[in-house]
């Protein structure tokens, strides 16, 4: 994964490159990337229409609240959000499936993000060719706890999966509850992207950008 080339068998003569990333790391990476922004947006679109969380299995209007999102409240209906999220939420699920089975088949946790105990000291902007400790950590709990629990907490707010799996809902204290805990965990991504889409344009945009689409860094 990080082993660097010949400089002549670059892309541009007289220029040494790295392989980066794996095939199936960068395919899943931008699917998910793009089905996350369909789930950003049309969360978006759901939340407006009903900003208030509650907690427990019901909650209305009229119902006390447990927290008041400081947004538009514009009751009514958001029928295109809920489809939209909708795929774009069992686009997230299959990619992700795909991107563990082969990131176990390839060992890729294990060599790219299992915490290396010798690293000490965490560098400000990762390493050329690997992930410092903070970039594991955070990945891997993206990947095994939040996007898990989204998918969780968002298949216990269905009332489908909850007449099927009525203890998926209880786990959680209530389809109203589920909300309130997608809705935290939703915040808990949004700002790892916001976070990730710094670091790599501190670390030289265009550059770690071409490198997830080609797979090298030169």
């Amino acid at each position: 994964m990080s082993t660097l080339v010949h400089a002549s068998a670059a892309p541009r003569a007289g220029v040494a490159w790295a392989v980066r990333h794996a095939a199936f790391v960068r395919i899943t990476h931008w699917i998910h990337a793009a089905a996350f922004a369909g789930l950003v947006v049309s969360g978006g679109a759901i939340l407006i229409a009903h900003p208030w969380l509650y907690w427990g299995e019901t909650g209305a209007v009229e119902a006390p609240s447990l927290v008041d999102l400081p947004i538009p409240f514009l009751l009514g209906h958001s029928g295109w959000g809920r489809y939209l999220h909708f795929q774009s939420a069992w686009i997230c699920v299959l990619t992700g499936l795909v991107y563990v089975a082969a990131g176990i088949a390839t060992r890729h946790f294990e060599r790219e993000l299992a915490p290396r105990r010798a690293a000490a000291v965490v560098p400000v902007i990762d390493d050329e060719r690997e992930y410092n400790p903070t970039q594991r950590i955070a990945y891997l709990g993206v990947v095994f706890v939040l996007l898990p629990l989204a998918i969780a907490t968002g298949l216990a707010m269905s009332p489908a999966i909850a007449s099927v799996y009525p203890m998926l809902v209880t786990t959680f204290g209530g389809q109203q509850s589920a909300r309130t805990l997608h809705f935290g965990v939703a915040v808990a991504l949004v700002l790892f992207t916001i976070v990730h889409i710094t670091m790599v344009a501190r670390a030289g945009f265009v550059r770690r950008t071409r490198a997830m689409i080609t797979g090298r860094l030169d």
